[in-house]
This record gives structure tokens, sequence and C-alpha cells, in this order.
């Protein structure tokens, strides 16, 4: 009946166990605006519902994002980092259930009966220590290890979502120096050829020394920026091989040229609604989740603590005896541990965990904020960039007419040779700026897909596939 009793006893205790002293949760006030500060009204799928493989409609961009999910260590370090975040859960979680083992053992003492020397075998189980949580302490910090574990996990998301449209921005650029690596031969080839007339008509004393230093000034100008473009594609692709994780292939972007690509527009909905829901900003709130379940395990540190030692088992003086004439016993041993005096490490603590609290608020609200300039930068660029593209295509056509013109006039002696010069030279400008405007366009649509939450869905995940 005593067993019994006691029994009954930890049972109450652990059923009085959960009372929580976590401070209520609630959700800080975005410190943003209502509303976008640009116009944002589109149709369509919203970013974050959209799968980059719907996105991204080029097969060899697909195929790019596709290696980079399987071969990315950054992206398998935040999934390793997942798989540890839940063990640590895991081992937080079982802080909440008794630990029993098995107990094995020998003492050899003098006899109390007739003083010899004597052995005392004895075997049983035992439950060592149990901290019966009566004041949510361990509850607290299996609640923060929840938490910390959830914004390892939107941390993994927003590492996909960096990781999908960096692959496609680098993709791009590599697409953008085919045309200007392209621009630029052409470009040479032209102005190596007007210097060799030059030096002919020179030799025939038609022009001067002055025209031909001008052609082979501007011939070398274009070598130089030759040379400029091959090491910029190299370093793109080198950008590229580390994203993917192997080799980029010599003809990975194809036939691709940038006027023949387009992406699909995404609406930017309410900022409320939307940034609420991107990886990072869920990230940053769980970890303010956490540190405030750290405040009620700091709290309850001020409250007895309440653990429970028992053991049953049988002993006797021979081996054999064990299981067969050994006495069988029974003990359980509650003990109570009041602070009294700790030179203030428990205020210290609870301050601690207020102050980690405070730091979370404002790592959140920066989330925030920090999201909110992406979309409207993002938006910024939607309402001026596709103009930008145009303004520059007129002024790439007028400035081919003009080089078209001045030829003309210079072959019929009305123009000199430095206004057809300054033609070829602001030609080759203006189709640089083309090229380069309809990449700033391209890459900020991507820009705007992230910002906006989409690149997540359908991660394919590297410990999964071990």
């Amino acid at each position: 009946m005593k067993r019994v009793r006691l029994a009954c006893l930890a049972l109450g205790m652990a059923a009085l166990a959960g009372c929580s002293m976590i401070p209520t949760y609630q959700r800080p006030e975005a410190p943003v605006p209502g509303n976008w500060l640009y116009d944002s009204a589109s149709q369509g799928t919203p970013a974050a519902a959209l799968n980059w493989q719907d996105f991204f409609v080029q097969q060899q961009l697909r195929e790019l994002i596709a290696t980079a999910l399987r071969n990315n260590r950054d992206l398998r370090v935040a999934i390793l980092n997942i798989e540890q975040a839940r063990a640590q859960y895991d081992i937080q979680r079982s802080e909440r259930y008794p630990t029993v083992g098995g107990v094995v053992g020998a003492t050899r003492a003098p006899s109390p009966v007739n003083g010899k020397e004597a052995t005392l075998y004895t075997v049983g189980v035992a439950l060592s220590a149990w901290e019966i949580d009566f004041f949510g302490r361990i509850a607290s910090l299996s609640e923060a290890a929840l938490a910390q574990y959830l914004a390892t996990e939107e941390g993994r998301k927003a590492a996909q979502i960096s990781l999908v449209s960096t692959v496609a921005n680098t993709w791009l650029s590599l697409v953008a120096d085919q045309e200007l690596l392209e621009v630029t031969r052409q470009t040479l080839q032209t102005r190596e050829e007007s210097l060799r007339l030059t030096r002919l008509r020179f030799d025939n004393g038609v022009s001067s020394e002055l025209d031909v230093r001008l052609a082979q000034s501007l011939a070398e100008s274009a070598r130089v920026a030759l040379a400029q473009q091959q090491r910029q594609l190299a370093l793109d692709a080198n950008s590229l091989s580390l994203l993917i994780g192997q080799p980029v292939a010599p003809d990975i972007t194809g036939n691709t040229v940038l006027a023949g690509l387009t992406l699909p527009d995404v609406p930017a909905g309410v900022p409320s609604d939307v940034l609420v829901r991107r990886p990072d900003v869920q990230q940053a709130e769980q970890q303010l989740v956490a540190a405030n379940a750290n405040i009620g395990a700091a709290r309850a540190n001020f409250f007895p603590r309440i653990t429970l030692t028992a053991n049953a088992g049988t002993a006797s003086d021979a081996l054999s005896g064990l299981f067969k004439g050994g006495a069988w016993g029974f003990s359980v041993a509650p003990q109570l541990l009041q602070p009294i005096f700790d030179a203030g490490r428990n205020r210290a603590g609870l301050r601690s965990a207020e102050v980690g609290r405070d730091i979370a608020v404002a790592q959140y609200e920066r989330a925030i904020q920090t999201a909110f300039r992406e979309v409207s930068d993002a938006l910024a660029g939607r309402n001026t960039l596709g103009e930008q593209v145009r303004a520059q295509d007129s002024v790439t056509e007028a400035e081919t007419v003009r080089l078209r013109l001045s030829t003309l006039r210079y072959d019929n002696g009305v123009a000199s040779y430095l206004e057809l010069l300054d033609a070829q030279r602001s030609l080759f400008t203006a189709r640089q700026q083309q090229i380069q405007t309809r990449l700033l366009l391209l890459q900020n649509q991507v820009l705007l897909y992230r910002s906006l939450g989409g690149g997540w869905n359908d991660v394919t995940s590297p410990v999964a596939a071990q």
C-alpha cells in the first residue's frame, strides 16, 4: 500500500507539472508602410505559389538549377543544420521523461552479524534524478528548441530561394557576356579593317597620320574591351561552377539571346500578407519565439526544482540466490531544491533572456524592413526598366542609321574621318548598353520573384538522397 501511495504521489506531481511561465507571445507590428511605394498592379500566380520550374522555362536554366539543388554545398549545409537542430530538439524533449536503467552491483564489507568479510550482490532498476517539471522549466527549453528547429527549416527555404535566384542571374549574366563578346568581336573586326584602309590611304597621301592614330586608338580600345569581356565570361562561368558544384559545359547558354528571353510577371500583393510568408521573415519570427520561451525557463529557475530518484531490486549474499531467495526492496527519494543565495545568477539569467528577446524583436523587424525594401526595389525596377529598354533600343537603332549615313558621307568626301569614328564609337557603346539594360530587366524580374518568396518549392535534399 505504501508503494501505491508513493506511486500515486509521483503521478500526481507529474500531472501538476505543466505550469508555464513563458510570456504570452505577440507578433510585433510590421514597421513598414501598409502599401508598396510603387504601383504593384499585376495579374498572375503569386510568387510563393509558383514553382521555379514554371517561372524559368528555359531548359538549360532548369537543368542548372536542378543540378545546383543537388550539389550546392551551402544548401547541403543548410539541410544538415536542420537534421542537427532536430536532434537537439529530441535531446531537449527527452528531458521531460524519466531515465530508467538497470543497476548491478557487488559490495564487500564486514558482516554486521559475525564481523567476517561478506559480499552482497544487488540487481535492479533505478530512476535517476528525474526532474518533475512543476514550473515548466524543461517545457520552456523544449519549446525553445522546437522553435530553433523550425527556424532552421525556414533558413533552408531561404537558402534555396537565394540559390535558385543566384543561379538564374549568373546564367543570364553568361548569356549577356556571350552577346557582349560577339558584339566586341564584330566591332574589333570592323575597326581593324578601318585601320587597314586608313593606313592604305595614308600611304597614298590621301589621309593624315592623325586619321591613322585615331583608327589605331579605336582598334586597340576594342581589343581592350574584348579582353575584358573574355575575362568576365570566365569569371561568371567560375561562379556558376561553384553554385552548381561541377564544371560548366562550354555550350551552357546555347544560342540564347536576351531579346528572346521572357519571364512571367508576378503580383506583389499586400505587404502585410506577403512579407510574413517569406522564409527569412518566418525564420526571424521563430527565433523570436525561441527567445520568448527562454524567458519562461529563466523565470522557472527562481522556483524550487523537484527531483525524484527511485530504485527497485533484489539483494543476496550469493549470485545464485539473487532471483530465488534474495531480499526484494523498493525505495523512492523525492528532493526539493529551493534557491536561497546564488549571487544574482538567476536574476542575471532572466535579464539575459529578456535582452535576448529584445534582440530577436529587433532582428525580426529588421528582416521585415529588408524584405520590404527588396520588394520595393524590384517594383521600382519593373516600373522603369521596361521603358528604359525601349528607349535604349531606339538609341541603338538611331546610332545604327547614323553610322550608315556617316559612312556614306565619308566615302563621298562630305564628312571628316573624325565624324565617322565618332559614329562607330557611339554605336558600339549603344549596343553594349542595350545588352546590359536587357540584362537588368531580366535580373530584376528574378529579384521580384525571389523577394516575394518564390523558388523554395520541390527542394531536392542531398541528405535524403544519400
